[in-house]
């Protein structure tokens, strides 16, 4: 049986900063990012998104192509979680309007659980516990303002249905997979930031690809000739480039390019951007890669990794969303560093009693309304005209 990748969609806020923009306002040389990280923009976050409007807004495209009326399982990955309870999942299935004969699961372990979601997904499906699989990964990467890690920051989501007979991407069967105790990277239930020893994370992700590819070919007996092109989780393109080097210097740039071009423009999304990683290497690469098997490497801090692989299938380009995804990304808003940190600086633990969130006018279709009660309220963002008007904060801009 055949399980896998039956459509895909990504959503990023509508707001980026370059980070030529954040080297000068921190009085760094601009080559320390653009080459050093290998990356030249981040996606910002506005006061009125989270996690929660990032996914539902990546699963509604999917809409446009698929019925997800039969999805019964719905696992949403995160490490960006908004309540140590309910799962974040529940309030998109709740926006996407749903059946209610459905499974609703969060799923935490660093950026590994979107891929551990994958592979729970395919494994509900072939033991006939679900028919159709929504997983949804969604992140806010955020380091505080000042900080080494700051460069790095990011924000997206990736919907991805999982059914039979996928028109994507099937999943082989065999994966190679290790964890070990190690702090290179961690949140505190009482920090909004994370703390990160990035070199060493560094080290440990090179580490753990080093042990997962070897195990993997020691019980597949694939070796490197075997595969067409490489996935990545890509905490910072400059890594994967490592990671590359790593496993064949002498292919060090086959289909790089490709692979990294979403994430450049975009930055670290945590659990969406191994899935980021192969929408960019599927929609930007000019290779027809039908029939040909991938390779692929996920990382959680923490730490976890595991490396598999899966077939490509017939005719996958006709169900990609390149076009929606290129759009999204050449529209988007460029900020100054003075509405980038008011945006980072709105605290939603700030107004845990109660308040209406400042609308940026350019969220997605849905969005973050106010918090009362303790409670999050989410809604169309086209039904919000006359709230548009009444509860913006003066330090905010209407765009």
């Amino acid at each position: 049986m055949n399980v896998g990748i039956d459509g895909f969609s990504f959503y990023t806020p509508k707001y980026f900063l370059p980070l030529q923009t954040l080297a000068l306002a921190r009085q760094v040389d601009p080559q320390k990012y653009l080459r050093g990280l290998g990356q030249y923009r981040m996606a910002v976050l506005p006061p009125d998104e989270d996690v929660v409007t990032m996914g539902a807004n990546a699963a509604v495209n999917l809409l446009n192509k698929h019925s997800l009326d039969d999805v019964d399982l719905l696992l949403f990955a995160t490490e960006s979680a908004i309540d140590q309870s309910k799962a974040g999942g529940l309030f998109i299935h709740g926006l996407l309007k749903l059946s209610e004969r459905c499974r609703v699961v969060e799923l935490k372990q660093a950026c590994y659980s979107g891929v551990f979601g994958l592979q729970l997904a395919v494994s509900f499906i072939k033991s006939k516990m679900a028919k159709k699989v929504l997983l949804i990964t969604s992140d806010n990467a955020r380091y505080g303002l000042a900080t080494a890690g700051e460069s790095s920051q990011g924000a997206a989501a990736v919907a991805l249905l999982i059914t039979e007979n996928p028109r994507i991407t099937a999943l082989e069967e065999q994966a190679a997979f290790c964890s070990f105790d190690t702090m290179d990277f961690f949140k505190p239930n009482y920090m909004s930031e994370a703390i990160v020893d990035g070199h060493y994370s560094c080290t440990v992700y090179l580490n753990f690809l080093k042990k997962t590819w070897q195990i993997y070919q020691d019980e597949t007996g694939l070796g490197l000739n075997d595969f067409s092109a490489f996935c990545f989780h890509i905490p910072v393109p400059r890594l994967v480039e490592k990671a590359y080097q790593q496993l064949d210097k002498h292919s060090a740039l086959f289909h790089q390019e490709a692979l990294l071009y979403y994430s450049r423009h975009i930055g670290n999304s945590y659990t969406a951007s191994f899935f980021l990683g192969l929408a960019s290497l599927l929609e930007q690469s000019s290779c027809d890669f039908t029939g040909q098997r991938l390779g692929c490497y996920s990382y959680g801090s923490g730490s976890s990794s595991e490396f598999f692989s899966m077939i490509v299938q017939p005719n996958y380009k006709k169900h990609l969303n390149t076009d929606y995804h290129m759009h999204l990304l050449e529209n988007r808003i460029e900020l100054d560093i003075k509405r980038y940190e008011e945006f980072y600086d709105f605290n939603l633990l700030d107004h845990v009693n109660g308040c209406s969130i400042p609308c940026t006018v350019h969220s997605g279709y849905y969005r973050l309304v106010k918090i009362s009660n303790h409670q999050r309220i989410y809604a169309l963002h086209t039904q919000q005209k006359d709230l548009e008007r009444q509860v913006v904060d003066e330090k905010f801009y209407i765009f």
